[in-house]
């Protein structure tokens, strides 16, 4: 089993790319890199079992409709805002861990994800929901979901955190080899976000993350879908029994 996880900007520089090969006994990092680029996002997909990817893979709904045929309503309101800011799947992972993901519609999130739109096509992505085999992810529902900080790791002024959760992943996952990466796991966020997202991939994989019911599949698909870590999923990654085990 091989999942692959890749941290997406909105150009090659920003962008990290991370290969677990998982065993019986655990996972390696197999392969881990900076500045990629969506010829090198397609080649390691090709050879992965799973691929999730720490980007919006759509737009809200109501979004869309706004652009294509107007206002539904008259009055500007805090729920119309919103309705147009935050999909679905942003809903539901603000109920489970207390705070919204970036707003696909109003953050710069919006132009990675205008990148994603084109490396989906070459995936031959249609559903974005994770029916296939690859999947929306979020590192920072992933660790909360998990019992990591999940905040304050970013940028240069993050560092410390940063090496502490990269600590915090040798202490409780012993089973996680991270070969000869641990230094730029510890310098670099976008690094530390591919890894956490191939981690995710796996669980996706695995059946251990939320699907959509069968009623929020069809805007599933259109907007794109989070893949949260069930509760108590970190526990069961190596466990053989779960769907999709190797």
């Amino acid at each position: 089993m091989r999942t692959l996880g890749i941290d997406l900007a909105s150009a090659a520089k920003r962008t990290a790319l991370c290969v677990l090969e998982w065993r019986r006994e655990g996972a390696t990092v197999s392969d881990l890199r900076v500045e990629v680029t969506d010829d090198a996002i397609l080649q390691a997909h090709d050879q992965a079992n799973a691929t999730g990817i720490d980007c919006p893979f759509g737009w809200p709904e109501r979004f869309r409709k706004m652009l294509a045929d107007g206002p539904a309503v008259e009055s500007w309101s805090h729920d119309v805002r919103d309705s147009l800011r935050f999909r679905l799947t942003d809903k539901l992972v603000r109920d489970a861990i207390g705070r919204w993901p970036l707003s696909v519609s109003s953050d710069l999130i919006a132009v990675p994800a205008m990148r994603c739109q084109f490396l989906l096509l070459r995936l031959g992505v249609t559903d974005r929901s994770g029916e296939g085999r690859v999947f929306e992810v979020y590192p920072a529902a992933s660790l909360a979901r998990w019992g990591f900080t999940s905040r304050g790791y970013k940028r240069r002024g993050g560092r410390p955190a940063l090496e502490g959760l990269v600590s915090a992943f040798r202490e409780r996952l012993p089973w996680l080899d991270l070969g000869p990466w641990q230094g730029l796991l510890s310098e670099s966020d976008d690094a530390f976000d591919a890894l956490v997202a191939a981690l995710t991939a796996h669980a996706a994989r695995r059946g251990l993350t939320v699907k959509p019911a069968p009623y929020q599949q069809p805007i599933a698909a259109r907007e794109g879908w989070i893949a949260l870590p069930g509760e108590g999923s970190l526990g069961r990654l190596l466990d053989r029994g779960a769907p999709g085990s190797a």
